[in-house]
């Protein structure tokens, strides 16, 4: 049975639904509207329309018009369902099988050889990852800068979280305040808190960490991306640990809509990337730091040109330098605006 992917579902989201509306609104779409035929802005979206049987062609009208949605979510929804399912089974027996190794390696002699420091390269870290996760028990600590998050791996993230979190276990993961605004990472998010999980995000930069049970730490190696470094070293372990803590208690909630926690994360980005520009940093590495593209980031400093009514960003730093602002300031209450 056919199923459809994360590319289908937003081409579906993007163009499919718009149409599907416009046509059941409309009472139909003539065949010969040009946007639909080869070439044209919907050809794509039509196309998707025809192959789920949401549309048919009226040969007496000339018309496409629409069809219960009802009869055909159940052939898009239950293969992936099943999908999924056989997905989580097939990693459960696997899990139990590699855990039957795990043990006879750590009863040899040689087990603990490797010392407290173990490298990682490239395509040995996610196998890696997969099975530590896998053999936790009490709780998972994540840190996940925005960058290179895509949807193929964040739902293989869900059927390994799910899985860990229905054995008891916890997660907390961090994130940066850019994370927000992905539709895959927030479909992740709701998938895992759901079940218990909590997210949280932070303004600054910070590199990608994971903590097993607080006795094994995955950090990226500082000079390739491409290595890893397993930390089993307990006060190193502690030490990270301490660090994800500390940053835990100033982050705000992913799932939080309050006016009031949207503000402070407003404020907590305008604060950095004056932070970026007092120190001279390239664009770049201004928006790497911030977790958004170097457009995004473009459209920061735009903001702080119009709020301190700077023309260039000479006369921005100019402004900002004689005004003493250094983008650690507290922000300021309603109140303290209104004086």
């Amino acid at each position: 049975m056919e199923t459809y992917g994360p590319e289908d579902r937003a081409l579906f989201e993007s163009g499919g639904t718009a149409l599907y509306e416009e046509i059941v609104s409309a009472g139909g779409l003539p065949d010969g509207d040009a946007r639909i035929l080869e070439g044209g802005e919907l050809h794509l979206a039509f196309g998707q329309l025809s192959d789920l049987n949401l549309i048919r062609h009226d040969d007496e009208t000339n018309t496409w018009v629409a069809e219960d949605p009802s009869s055909v979510q159940s052939r898009v929804v239950s293969p992936l369902s099943q999908e999924g399912a056989k997905l989580l089974e097939e990693s459960s027996h696997w899990a139990h099988a590699f855990g039957v190794l795990t043990q006879a390696w750590r009863r040899a002699p040689q087990g603990g050889d490797t010392g407290p420091f173990t490298y990682l390269h490239e395509h040995a870290i996610d196998p890696f990852i997969a099975a530590l996760v896998s053999e936790c028990e009490e709780e998972a600590l994540t840190a996940q800068p925005q960058a290179g998050r895509d949807s193929g791996k964040l739902a293989l993230a869900v059927l390994r979280d799910t899985a860990l979190l229905e054995r008891g276990a916890k997660i907390r993961t961090l994130y940066q305040h850019s994370a927000r605004r992905s539709s895959v990472t927030r479909e992740y998010v709701a998938a895992v808190t759901e079940r218990g999980a909590e997210v949280r995000t932070l303004d600054e930069f910070f590199n990608r960490m994971i903590v097993i049970d607080r006795r094994v730490a995955v950090i990226p190696s500082p000079n390739d991306l491409k290595v890893a470094i397993a930390v089993r070293e307990p006060s190193v372990v502690a030490y990270l640990v301490d660090v994800f803590e500390r940053s835990w208690e100033r982050a705000r909630p992913f799932t939080s809509r309050e006016a009031s926690v949207m503000k402070d994360i407003a404020a907590e980005q305008r604060s950095m990337t004056l932070r970026m520009l007092i120190e001279g940093h390239s664009d770049p590495v201004s928006a790497k730091r911030l977790g958004v593209s170097p457009r995004t980031y473009a459209g920061y400093v735009a903001d702080l040109k119009e709020e301190f009514e700077a023309e260039t960003r000479f006369q921005l730093g100019y402004t900002i330098g004689r005004l003493g602002v250094s983008g650690t300031e507290e922000p300021l209450d309603d109140e303290d605006e209104a004086g």
